[in-house]
């Protein structure tokens, strides 16, 4: 995301999806490029429009600026914890949270408006594999299809909240039409999901018979890791009306029916 890029780019746009950037998971391999892409990379985006009329930025933030959140419930008012964390997970929670005061400077300064959006764990159809939470899906869907026992890692505790990106492209559409600025809003279901659900609910939807196998978790790249983190998604549902409609056994209904299509 280059300045002189930008400009040409930016020419009579009324709003701009910040969606690229680095995932946990490529910014711990490539921390160089990682960190230019999603800090230096943010930074060009505000200068740009700063110059270029001023449209409404909205940044995809993530739930990873609250690190290893302690809380009960976890808002937009709970303080980033990034003690206990991977280096790569934390690095990615601090680019987020350069990204959202990024632009509360350049509205506070420049009249740029801006909001900032912060996903919890998003998965759906024409998902890549880089992120690390929303990979572990489709690994598990691979397994049972080749007739494996999907693997858990540990006791299978860990929850995440699980959100299809549908609902996330509409949170994203109220954000840019609402005349909303300087805030962060969480984005999530506010149910939080166990590995072990989630693989029961795969195995559920896709009518297999396989026990899942605990093992021992691996030293592989990890985003947050808890077995009690909660996000509420109150601020979001207050400010903009939004609510998820996706369930888990819905999404990963239509996550199968995308992975057939492209093998078809």
């Amino acid at each position: 995301m280059r300045t002189n890029e930008l400009f040409d780019a930016l020419d009579e746009a009324a709003g701009i999806y910040a969606l690229a950037g680095f995932l946990t998971k490529p910014l711990t391999l490539n921390p160089a490029l990682g960190l230019a892409v999603n800090v230096q990379g943010m930074l060009n985006v505000f200068e740009a429009c700063r110059y270029r009329g001023r449209p409404k930025v909205l940044f995809s933030s993530s739930v990873a600026v609250y690190g290893e959140t302690k809380s009960a419930l976890t808002d937009e008012a709970d303080a980033w914890n990034w003690y206990g964390q991977q280096p790569g997970a934390a690095l990615y929670g601090a680019s987020k949270i350069m990204g959202e005061n990024l632009g509360r400077l350049y509205h506070d300064r420049y009249k740029v408006p801006s909001i900032s959006l912060r996903y919890a764990s998003v998965y759906g159809e024409r998902q890549h594999r880089r992120a690390v939470n929303s990979a572990y899906i489709i690994d598990t869907i691979d397994s049972i299809r080749r007739g494996e026992r999907p693997t858990i890692p540990d006791d299978g505790s860990e929850v995440h909240d699980y959100i299809h990106i549908h609902d996330i492209a509409t949170a994203n559409l109220m954000a840019m039409e609402a005349d909303v600025s300087r805030e962060s809003m969480t984005v999530a279901t506010g149910t939080s999901t166990s590995l072990n659900t989630l693989v029961d609910t795969i195995l559920k939807v896709m009518g297999s018979d396989l026990k899942p196998e605990h093992r021992k978790a691996d030293n592989a790249i990890r985003a947050t890791v808890s077995s009690t983190l909660k996000f509420t998604p109150e601020k979001i549902k207050k400010t903009l009306g939004w609510k998820p409609e996706i369930s888990l056994d819905e999404g990963i209904r239509r996550i199968i029916a995308w992975l057939d299509a492209e093998k078809a």
